[in-house]
Order: C-alpha cells, then sequence, then structure tokens
C-alpha cells in the first residue's frame, strides 16, 4: 500500500462536503463494496454522497441487499460533485458515461489494485498487490479514522470474499483482514451463500448447454493448453448478465488446460471476454493486446463479431 497517497487522498475526503463515487461498469461486488463502504463511512461524517455505475443494467441481485444500498443513483441522476472517487475501475473507459462526471471534477481520485491501471486520478491508490480495491478503501478508512461497523465492514467483506475466490487464492494479509471485518459482526456464512451460492433455476440449463460446447485446445499457450466456453444470447435469455460470471471459475478447474477463456455475448455481436489461468501465464499483456487489462491471473476485454471471429482473434494471440 502506498501510504503517501493514502494519506493524501483521505486529507482530501475529510475536508469535502460532497463527494461522487463511481463505480465500474457491469459492476461486480468489489466495485460496489468499494463504493458503498467509502459512501457509507462519507455520509456518517455528513458528506453528501452519490454512488453511481454506467449502464441500464440492473444491480445484481446478489448484490442488492448489501448496506448503503439507499446511496446508489442512476446515471442520469447523477450531480457530479467538485471530488470524485474512481474505485476497482481499471482505465477511464470502465466508467463509460461516468467519465465525464469524473474527468470534469475539481479533484479526481482513483482507488484501484489491477495492475494494468495507468492511474487516471489527480490522485491514485493503485496496488496491484492487494487482493481486492475494497481493502484499499479500508486503508483509507483507517487513514480517516473511520470506526469499522458491521455495515461498513460488510461491504468490504463482500469485495474481498469474491475477489479471492471465497480466499482461495487469498494472501495471508487477506485472512487477517478478513477476521477484522468478521470481529464487527458480518455474517459471513450468509454472505457466501448470497456471492456463491445463490441461482435462478434456469442457470442449470444455461450452465449444462454452455459446458456440454466448451471446447479444449492442448496445443494453446506454449501448449500449457486453453478451454473456452461461449455464452450467447439465447444461452443468457431470461437471465440477468452476472449469471454468466459463474461459468468461468467452472471451466477454469478442467486440469488439462493452463488458460479459461469465456466469451459472453452481451449484444448482437458484441461480446466480452473472461480470462483466467492457473499459475504459469500472465494474463495481462493478452488482454492488453486485445484493448483490455486486469491482473495476472484474471484479466478480460471486449470485441465485437461472430463467435468464431472472436475466439480466433484470441487463438491467434496465444
Amino acid at each position: 500500500m502506498n501510504a503517501p497517497a493514502c494519506a493524501a487522498i483521505a486529507a482530501e475526503l475529510a475536508s469535502a462536503s460532497a463527494v461522487t463515487i463511481c463505480c465500474h461498469i457491469r459492476p461486480d461486488a468489489d466495485t460496489i463494496g468499494s463504493g458503498l463502504a467509502l459512501g457509507l463511512a462519507l455520509d456518517r461524517r455528513g458528506v453528501d454522497v452519490e454512488v453511481s455505475y454506467p449502464g441500464s443494467e440492473q444491480l445484481p441481485a446478489s448484490l442488492g441487499g448489501l448496506p448503503g444500498s439507499k446511496l446508489l443513483c442512476s446515471p442520469n441522476q447523477v450531480v457530479g460533485h467538485p471530488l470524485v472517487v474512481s474505485v476497482d475501475a481499471a482505465n477511464l473507459e470502465r466508467l463509460e458515461a461516468l467519465g465525464e462526471v469524473f474527468s470534469a471534477a475539481d479533484t479526481s481520485i482513483t482507488i484501484d489494485h489491477h495492475a494494468s491501471n495507468p492511474g487516471f486520478g489527480d490522485l491514485d491508490l493503485i496496488d496491484p498487490a492487494a487482493d481486492c480495491t475494497s481493502v484499499l478503501v479500508l486503508d483509507v478508512l483507517d487513514e480517516l479514522g473511520v470506526e469499522l461497523d458491521a455495515d461498513i465492514a460488510t461491504c468490504i467483506y463482500a469485495g474481498l470474499t469474491t475477489d479471492t475466490g471465497s480466499f482461495r487464492w487469498a494472501r495471508p494479509q487477506s485472512f487477517r483482514i478478513a477476521a477484522r471485518l468478521l470481529e464487527t459482526g458480518v455474517d459471513a456464512r450468509r454472505w457466501s451463500r448470497i456471492l456463491f451460492d445463490s441461482h435462478p433455476f434456469e442457470w442449470f440449463s444455461m450452465m449444462s448447454g454452455v459446458l456440454a460446447s466448451a471446447k479444449l485446445v492442448p496445443s494453446a499457450c506454449n501448449g500449457e493448453g486453453l478451454v473456452y466456453a461461449i455464452v450467447d444470447q439465447k444461452a443468457l435469455a431470461g437471465m440477468s448478465w452476472e449469471e454468466s460470471e459463474s461459468v468461468v471459475d467452472t471451466i477454469r478447474t478442467a486440469r488439462d488446460a493452463e488458460v479459461a477463456a469465456v466469451f459472453k455475448e452481451n449484444a448482437p455481436g458484441v461480446w466480452t471476454v473472461s480470462l483466467r489461468s492457473k499459475e504459469i501465464v500472465d494474463l495481462v499483456p493478452i488482454a492488453r493486446a486485445h484493448g483490455g487489462g486486469g491482473h495476472r491471473q484474471a484479466s478480460g476485454y471486449s470485441d465485437a463479431g461472430t463467435a468464431d471471429e472472436v475466439v480466433a482473434r484470441l487463438l491467434e494471440s496465444l
């Protein structure tokens, strides 16, 4: 953690009377948990706070019950205060329309843990060694002297447990942080069920079809192997986009492949590609080559075309 950057950000927040917090498109638990944790802490200090994310998608059902959701507003309702904070967005493009709000701020702050983040705020707290952005928000709250309660801790815990795969690839520090959060009263059992083990019945049909059509390319990645699956719009009919997020965590378990990829069709011919690796392959250069980014073992990007075209482009880059 960059202590000087953390202190500078805390000083700006301490003197602010109004703050806009921007989460990234297709929000996950880390960006929303980070935004709401920071928002709750500032709201408690009497700060006028608004938290938003771009796009027209509804907030994933698994995140709707997080404390502080009353602070959320739609992008077209955002006022755009003089101080704007981006949480968990690897670049300005991930904020989409809210990027204009961020750029127009008198003071802009970026808090993030993606290795590909170039730093796009007036003040940047970027730490790829952190397991999630939520723990960096916790560092800022500690610097502010905020006393943790169960609500703030629950939001941070949501980001921590999801970005570490329910602590499967967590660093030792994350376990220490988790213990601290649980001691405030976080209901870890309940939130683990909500975040990991709750799907509509239709999800089973989608998963069975997607997994049945998954492909293995043993020669990819210099012989380390690639497994991939395609989730087109038809497969996701009647379900929210978040239900496709679990596919990559399932196919990555194939012992025959070092890298897993899932191609998700968000609109006709418009795809989001999620990449995961086990240990050997660094995914950041691959994602960057396609205009995306992320972490060494979890990255992604967007593409357009037919399913065959987007798959072929990835295979060519491997």
